[in-house]
């Protein structure tokens, strides 16, 4: 193989008339070597393959199929192109066709990939971009959905942990996210959630309608299969699950909370960043001059309703604290409900009757708040349990009574017949038969 330099000296060399033999004498280089370079043949720098290409044969097939199909599976192909003389394997075959570039691109569903893109202008307090997150398997045990919502001026995000991801726990992580952003903006853009907008449409639901008109925001969808519209909290959504979520300690939900408030306000906020005039700052500097929109004193007024199982102690738990209910309802289901902005929450039973109501501890404080008449109404109970006969005497002889023998005798049916234990007996009966 000739160098670069090889190759421009034997062509200069041979533009001065030298022969091929001569050059080849001068590089010190086989005349077939020279020959294929000063022809075209070969091209410094390039070696050439001494095997034979396994794709060549079957390349155009693969071609025309693809031009045919963009999506047929590879697998499939595989098994077309072995029937055809393909003799490796499908990851050599897979890797061929990913090294060549041979798999078009399908233009209906490509979105934006391979597409021309631009930079959007976010003014300074213009917008809101809202997205969920979920991970299962979190340490405690359940679903984490965490609602993240990013200033895409500035890049500040700040996000909640939530139960669910119904309309009124939304709104109640919304109403989060905004008090620790300071404020709100002018629009919020999400995705086409079901629980913001009319599935099929771009219209707002009817009963969030009232929830942005609360807060004095408009509320604009994202075009249909047009997710990187809002691309500041998909990018949001990376940041967060890489840098925060796999490395977090937390054990139950509300050291979660603490410990992602945490790493936005120190190691999201010192992200850096240009200002408008090409000056270096940080997301935390640019967020506090955004000026955002003052919120409303309380939030929407929601009601959050959650499930929960009456423990044996005759409480429920609610986002870290117990709360006690009346005994006797010790394994049911009971339905907590709180309204945003008051400060209880309240006990239903399966029926929808009101059961207790309590005054709302902080979320994590770890409190069992107990009723006075709950306690007086359990410590009876658990007193008239109390008994000071002889316990039960596991170890003594109790064989089937009557009624367990005539059961036993109606189940065996008239067939069943007491065995022969005495030899008369059974001569007797041979004699009667003779």
């Amino acid at each position: 193989m000739l160098t670069q330099g090889e190759d421009v000296e034997a062509h200069a060399l041979r533009e001065r008339g030298w022969s091929i033999s001569a050059i080849a004498r001068h590089l010190g280089r086989d005349r077939k070597t020279v020959r294929a370079y000063l022809s075209g043949e070969r091209q410094p720098g390039v070696r050439r393959r001494s095997a034979v290409d396994p794709l060549a044969e079957v390349e155009h097939y693969v071609r025309l199929r693809f031009a045919e199909d963009c999506h047929v599976w590879a697998s499939a192909l595989y098994d077309e192109v072995v029937a055809l003389g393909y003799p490796l394997s499908y990851p050599s075959f897979v890797r061929q066709i990913r090294q060549r570039g041979l798999r078009p691109l399908c233009g209906a569903c490509r979105g934006v990939k391979a597409t021309d893109t631009i930079e959007i202008d976010h003014p300074a307090g213009e917008e809101i971009q809202w997205d969920w997150f979920e991970r299962r398997g979190a340490p405690w045990g359940a679903t984490a959905y965490v609602l993240l919502g990013t200033l895409p001026h500035s890049g500040r995000i700040r996000g909640v942990l939530a139960e669910h991801m119904d309309q009124a726990h939304l709104i109640e992580a919304m109403d989060k996210v905004m008090r620790r952003l300071g404020g709100t903006a002018r629009v919020w853009r999400t995705d086409r959630l079901a629980t913001v907008i009319v599935p099929g449409t771009g219209d707002v639901q009817p009963s969030f309608a009232p929830v942005a008109k609360h807060y004095g925001a408009i509320v604009e969808p994202c075009p249909p299969r047009r997710g990187n519209r809002k691309g500041s909290v998909e990018s949001s959504v990376r940041f967060c699950s890489g840098r925060w979520w796999r490395t977090m300690t937390a054990a139950d939900p509300e050291a979660a909370q603490v410990s992602l408030d945490r790493f936005l306000a120190t190691t999201g906020d010192a992200r850096p960043r240009r200002g408008p005039n090409g000056e270096r700052t940080t997301v935390g500097a640019l967020a506090d001059a955004e000026g955002l929109r003052a919120l409303p004193w309380a939030p929407f007024p929601a009601t959050i309703s959650v499930c929960r199982i009456v423990a044996d102690n005759a409480a429920v738990g609610f986002r870290g604290n117990r709360y006690s209910v009346p005994p006797g309802l010790g394994g049911a289901v009971v339905e907590l409900r709180h309204r945003l902005g008051t400060a209880s929450v309240e006990v239903h039973s399966p029926s929808g009757a009101l059961v207790a109501s309590h005054v709302l501890a902080p979320a994590g404080a770890g409190v069992l708040q107990r009723l006075p008449e709950h306690r007086a109404a359990l410590e009876t109970a658990v007193l008239e349990a109390f008994t000071v006969a002889r316990p039960c005497d596991r170890k003594a002889n109790r064989p089937p009574g009557p009624e367990a023998l005539a059961e036993a005798a109606r189940l065996l049916g008239p067939e069943a017949k007491e065995p022969v234990v005495d030899l008369d007996t059974y001569a007797a009966l041979v004699e009667a038969h003779r």
